[in-house]
């Protein structure tokens, strides 16, 4: 561990417990809060005796601040949920923590390096929707993602931007999460979402990480179509756009004068070849002023609710991603993490891990 990860941690953890600096000096035996705050800084090293006093007078395992796989201190999260018991999002962010900190040490020791640059989009939390959108669209063309982008949205950020993208099996309620880092971006997807829902949070959460300097978001918010909160609103703005561009849904003509029902089935057919839900299609011909929110609203949401046309519900996709499978791979053949600590990491058992690394294809020569 280097000594400006130990001072986040120290920080961190004083925050959590509630201590000035000024406390802790005083349960290190320092002269000053000046010293913790350079300690915490990485300005100036920790001392052997002065990390066994935080250990000691804080009640705290040393592991806390030598174990690489922790984010302590250092992981921004942002997560999109709905009607989330108080204190799940912050226990299930600890055990997403552990896979995003396994992934970024164990990345680092077999040779695969961090983007060196980010990417970001010019825009402010006074930028109008109008924008939002125009940047939407220009992302899909920039990164010539198709006539469908969200068949090539996915494999875009992992490979053009470096992002890394989790699908797991989220607690009920939480459908993603943005996850920012010094030297990582990352998205949580749960996999369990139907795939116009997982594609929408997608590229609603690369907003967020393309915007996170100019416009961080909440720690916490609610995943709908009609957030009032603006950030939320240029985010959904943007994602609409990028996965359903204009040119996709063809003149206002086309949708003007359709009854609710031929609008219901027209919406559906549409929704399904662009991949994505049809609510939120509705939503983004209302942002075009193809149809009016007159007409959007009198449309009962459950009759929105069956995209495929009877066709049988896909399997979700496989855990994880192939990155993360491939790198926890070359991790263990290695020799940089046990078989065992990889399996209590992703909560597979040992057979899991196996049927994790067939599902993206990746080779391995330890035995499991």
């Amino acid at each position: 561990m280097g000594h400006q990860q130990i001072g986040r941690r120290i920080k961190a953890l004083r925050e959590e417990r509630g201590l000035s600096q000024d406390a802790l000096a005083e349960v290190l035996g320092v002269k000053d809060r000046q010293t913790v705050s350079a300690m915490e800084t990485g300005l100036r090293r920790v001392r052997a005796e002065e990390l066994l006093a935080i250990v000691e007078q804080l009640r705290v395992p040393l592991d806390y601040f030598t174990d690489p796989f922790r984010l302590d201190g250092e992981a921004r999260f942002s997560w999109r949920q709905n009607n989330v018991a108080r204190g799940r999002p912050d226990e299930y962010e600890r055990t997403a923590g552990r896979w995003i900190g396994a992934y970024r040490a164990l990345a680092a020791r077999v040779g695969r390096e961090a983007p060196l640059l980010r990417r970001t989009l010019a825009l402010t939390r006074t930028s109008s929707f109008e924008d939002a959108m125009r940047a939407g669209e220009r992302f899909g063309r920039d990164m010539e993602l198709g006539p469908v982008p969200a068949a090539r949205l996915r494999e875009s950020m992992e490979e053009a931007l470096g992002i890394l993208v989790l699908m797991v099996d989220a607690a009920q309620g939480i459908s993603g999460a943005a996850c920012r880092l010094p030297e990582l971006d990352v998205v949580l997807i749960a996999r369990g979402e139907v795939a116009g829902r997982r594609h929408f949070d997608l590229a609603h959460e690369l907003f967020h990480l393309l915007t996170w300097d100019a416009m961080p978001p909440e720690h916490f918010e609610e995943a709908n179509d009609t957030s009032r909160n603006r950030v939320e609103r240029l985010a959904n703005n943007f994602a609409g756009a990028l996965l359903m561009p204009a040119q996709a849904l063809g003149p206002a003509a086309v949708w003007s004068g359709l009854g609710r029902d031929a609008m219901i089935g027209r919406l559906k057919l549409v929704a399904d070849d662009l991949q994505v839900t049809s609510s939120a299609l509705r939503w983004r011909l209302v942002a075009l002023e193809h149809v009016s929110r007159a007409e959007v609203e009198s449309i009962p949401e459950g009759r929105l609710r069956n995209n495929g046309h009877g066709r049988p519900r896909q399997r979700p996709p496989a855990l994880f991603s192939r990155p993360f499978a491939d790198v926890l791979a070359t991790g263990l053949d290695q020799g940089h993490i046990s078989v065992r600590r990889a399996a209590a990491l992703t909560e597979l058992p040992i057979e899991g891990l196996r049927e994790l690394f067939a599902a993206h294809g990746v080779d391995h020569s330890f035995d499991l």
